[in-house]
């Protein structure tokens, strides 16, 4: 099984890899997958250990990231954070290099993405960004591999993203940007993805041949789209803003009056967890145009192939 070749050690953003690295890894994903269908697991990462520090709460992230080293013959330790150090004064540094005379990799979840780039700075291992408030490279990655599955190419597939402009519509840019395809992003002004991405992804999108819009019309966003995808509208620490947030984003709640503008064959996307009746009808999450758990359960063989690929050196 041929595990890829990275130029760097971490995974802070999507950009941190080529495009070509991503389909390396997306290859490597669906291979691993394939296998874990069978119940076939490698030792690819046996006896290796991963530390995955959580300042906010996680399903998902914490599940797939477990069982993904489990399968591949690691182990992982839950570090939450009020258990450690961290929270009664110990510094990043500190603890980026402690971990990294113990573990081979760390994964953190955390609010400020200086906390990524600081513990990544200091560690001599491997660091995942497995959330921060600006990016979140895993679940975008995980999402153009769920439509990759689906398609002989990405290039010419678009995929509109309808709501907060958040750390997800930041990497599902970025990821896009990498690898060719088209994305639309519908956000209203107070909520629009970062301006420094959308001119670093631009950049990256006139290599690749993909096209970034953003606009302030969902339909506008949708029309011709082949994946409609959004995200809760409240994020973790945002719950005193959640009722003026909640009223400026109602218009760009996904129904289906909003998907009639999309392609015929249209598919749903959702990173969970939802919240049915809020950003998305229930019924429409619940229906045969979603994927929405595809993708839940690729996070965990998109993150297998990330951890090999920066583990296994």
């Amino acid at each position: 099984m041929r595990i890829p070749k990275l130029r760097k050690k971490d995974l802070i953003t999507v950009v941190d890899f080529t495009g070509d690295e991503v389909m390396q890894i997306f290859r490597l994903t669906a291979r691993l997958k394939k296998d874990a269908r069978r119940g076939k697991y490698r030792n690819i990462l046996n006896k290796k250990s991963l530390a995955m520090i959580f300042e906010k709460s996680s399903t998902r992230t914490r599940v797939s990231f477990e069982t993904g080293i489990t399968q591949l013959g690691g182990h992982a330790l839950f570090l939450d954070g009020n258990d450690i150090q961290l929270r009664r004064g110990e510094t990043i540094v500190d603890t980026a290099k402690v971990l990294s005379r113990y573990v081979d990799g760390i994964m953190i979840r955390t609010f400020s993405h200086e906390n990524v780039i600081e513990l990544a700075k200091s560690a001599t291992i491997p660091v995942i960004n497995g959330l921060s408030d600006s990016f979140h490279p895993c679940q975008a990655l995980t999402d153009f591999f769920t439509i990759y599955e689906r398609e002989e190419s990405l290039s010419g597939i678009t995929l509109a993203y309808v709501g907060d402009g958040n750390n997800v519509a930041n990497s599902l840019i970025q990821c896009a940007a990498l690898l060719g395809a088209n994305i639309s992003v519908a956000s209203p002004k107070e909520f629009t993805p970062e301006a420094a991405v959308i001119e670093e992804s631009q950049g990256l999108a006139s290599q690749s041949g993909s096209n970034i819009k953003i606009t302030a019309d969902p339909r506008e966003a949708v029309k011709d789209a082949d994946y409609v995808y959004t995200d809760v509208w409240i994020s973790m620490g945002e719950e005193k803003a959640a009722a003026k947030k909640k009223k400026i984003l109602a218009k760009y709640k996904i129904t289906k009056e909003l998907l009639s503008y999309c392609k015929k064959n249209y598919k749903v996307m959702h990173c969970l967890p939802a919240h049915r009746g809020e950003e998305i009808e229930g019924d429409i999450l619940d229906s045969n145009r979603s994927i929405v758990f595809d993708q839940a359960e690729n996070r965990m063989h998109v993150q297998k192939a990330i951890m090999c690929a920066l583990m296994r050196r």
